[in-house]
């Protein structure tokens, strides 16, 4: 009864970081979403909700806005376009910075062994994930792919063996 009450007390104390992952279609096609979602799931983030879905002309272009205008975006969306992704939104204490350093550099062949890039990508555009760049932009993609029903808020049972006292913010 202990052990419920204290990890009952320190989710509700704790405001805890929401970020978008999507696992692309080179994720998807190598047959690696398992894996991949695990890596997160053993680092302590908590899947707040999950979907796989068809990406979409429009979607694509407001998600990657800032590059609508480059030479390669067309190649970007077709290949966005190859196959469904599986939109992930994870939770935890600092969750934008931790999923960014584990998914590595963009570049795969750049990234370091050990993150996710690093040790599943051998390209700039066939990464395996995007991840959101920072908690605004977290938001703003959240909303984009999930509705607010879409996204669950429940107790974990394993957060008061993943953070220590005082760790969380």
């Amino acid at each position: 009864m202990y052990a419920n009450i204290l990890i009952t007390h320190f989710y509700i104390t704790t405001i805890m970081e929401k970020t978008l992952v999507l696992l692309k279609p080179s994720c998807v096609q190598r047959q690696l979403i398992g894996e991949i979602v695990t890596r997160f799931e053993r680092r302590g983030l908590r899947v707040a909700g999950m979907k796989m879905m068809q990406l979409s002309d429009e979607i694509l272009r407001e998600h990657y806005a800032h590059l609508v205008d480059r030479p390669f975006f067309p190649a970007l969306a077709a290949s966005m376009q190859t196959s469904p992704v599986v939109a992930l939104a994870l939770e935890g204490v600092d969750a934008v910075q931790v999923v960014r350093t584990m998914t590595g550099s963009t570049n795969g062949r750049e990234a370091a062994p050990g993150t996710i890039r690093g040790d599943y990508s051998m390209s700039n555009q066939q990464n395996i994930v995007h991840a959101s760049d920072s908690t605004s932009n977290a938001e703003i993609e959240l909303k984009r792919f999930f509705r607010d029903e879409e996204i669950f808020e429940y107790v974990s049972g394993s957060i008061a063996f993943i953070y220590g006292d005082g760790e969380a913010k």
